[in-house]
């Protein structure tokens, strides 16, 4: 939770502002292209903030050679030239101080979300493209403080990625298997836990109380599509199982057109759901069906 109730905005730019310019806690002087999407969660207790920073390349294809040799001498959270402090996750004081890397290799984690039981730190990570239609998994994961996922050479632990073959084997082991995949570019991108504000109804059944739920984009990246939907990643007292399911389909039609995009999940505070998608700019709020326990 931000404190004071203060609101945090993770931002590329500030775009055309109107009214009294915003406060700037972080600046990243981070290089432009790549993948620009940010998110921002809070500890529990409010000290401790995470921005979520995607890598600029799909999959360093282009690190010249010298940079390749230099790069297996670096520790990890170590990165090069515009990759540096990209594809991680940081963490800051709420002032934007005392900052560093949390957890790295990870290509584009663009949610971020704290889970309620227990304060971990959720990511859903989109993947790197060009692998094929089956490869790699997408996924959801807990994050480990100064933990390691793979990207660029190895994915879902230590497969090694056939581009960066031999480069770093001393990583294969400190790689970190997600512990939720999904199908190849599904591209899922928030994620929020179902924790309605104390006191208010859990509308859509204890069921889906601690789940989290996950909007999926659908990738250009894939013959077959995959995504277009809000899944549940299935939770027990608080841990992933590894499996998910769909909750929210049918944003492709019969004729393969596409008319919903899912981007955004968010609680109410009447326990509702509401849905966000940029294909026609619309938000739709999920409650139970009249009369359904």
């Amino acid at each position: 939770m931000a404190p004071n109730g203060v609101v945090f905005v993770a931002e590329t730019d500030e775009g055309d502002l109107t009214g009294p310019k915003p406060e700037h806690v972080v600046d990243l002087d981070i290089s432009d292209g790549g993948h620009s999407t940010r998110d921002i969660a809070f500890s529990p207790d409010g000290k401790r903030m995470f921005v979520s920073v995607g890598s600029q390349s799909n999959d360093a294809e282009d690190l010249p050679a010298e940079p390749k040799a230099a790069v297996a001498k670096l520790p990890l959270g170590a990165t090069w030239g515009d990759e540096t402090r990209r594809a991680d996750v940081l963490t800051f004081d709420p002032e934007g101080q005392d900052g560093r890397v949390f957890a790295t290799g990870i290509r584009n984690c663009v949610g971020l979300a704290v889970a309620p039981r227990d304060g971990g730190l959720f990511c859903s990570t989109n993947e790197r493209d060009g692998l094929g239609d089956d490869l790699p998994s997408d996924y959801v994961t807990r994050l480990q403080d100064d933990g390691f996922y793979g990207w660029p050479w190895f994915f879902i632990g230590a497969h090694e990625n056939p581009r960066h073959r031999g480069e770093r084997p001393d990583l294969a082991a400190k790689t970190i298997v997600p512990d939720v995949l999904f199908q190849a570019h599904s591209a899922p991108l928030t994620m929020n836990f179902y924790d309605p504000p104390v006191g208010a109804p859990a509308a859509l059944g204890p069921a889906y109380s601690g789940q989290a739920f996950v909007a999926m984009h659908g990738s250009w990246n894939r013959a077959k599509r995959t995504g277009y939907k809000v899944v549940r990643v299935v939770m027990v007292d608080g841990v992933p199982t590894g499996e998910y399911e769909d909750f929210a389909t049918g944003f492709v039609g019969a004729d393969g057109r596409v008319w919903g995009r899912p981007v955004g999940v968010a609680v109410m505070r009447d326990g509702t759901l509401l849905i966000g998608e940029d294909e026609n700019g619309t938000i739709w709020r999920v409650t139970p069906k009249k009369g359904a326990p």
